[in-house]
């Protein structure tokens, strides 16, 4: 019985920890440039595609109400606030790396290809912004949240 009960617990336990090592979830974002934190964004898997709304500004230099005045897409004018600012990732197999989606960035309204990847046992997500090869890009450290 002892047994049976030490084994139900350590399978429970390995299966959140691999929860874990997954970008689903909420993230404080960090700018990657000045280490303020931005904002909230809840992380969502539907159907193995992985996308990301904001959910809460905590940028103090932020305006309430601020919209994406130069996003070129059906974002354009849309408050940022609830925007879907991180669009179509898909994991690699066998590895703990999510990409081939796209990530908005409202105060310039450019767009870029997104690889996001778990690191620091999934309470840390590193992800990077490119244009055409990752070597192009920069990357930013968010903060998970829950």
């Amino acid at each position: 019985m002892f047994r049976s009960a030490v084994a139900v617990l350590l399978a429970v336990s390995g299966a959140s920890s691999m929860a874990q090592m997954s970008p689903v979830g909420l993230w404080r974002t960090i700018s990657d440039k000045d280490g303020v934190a931005q904002s909230e964004v809840r992380i969502v898997d539907t159907a193995g595609v992985v996308s990301g709304k904001v959910e809460k500004i905590t940028d103090p230099k932020a305006k309430p109400g601020e919209k994406c005045v130069e996003c070129k897409d059906e974002r354009k004018d849309q408050p940022i606030l609830g925007m879907e600012i991180l669009r179509g990732l898909k994991k690699v197999d066998g590895k703990d790396v999510w990409e081939g989606g796209t990530v908005v960035e409202p105060a310039t309204g450019t767009v870029y290809r997104a690889k996001v990847t778990p690191i620091d046992g999934g309470a840390k997500l590193e992800f990077r912004a490119y244009v055409g090869a990752p070597l192009f890009g920069r990357t930013a450290t968010w903060i998970r949240i829950q």
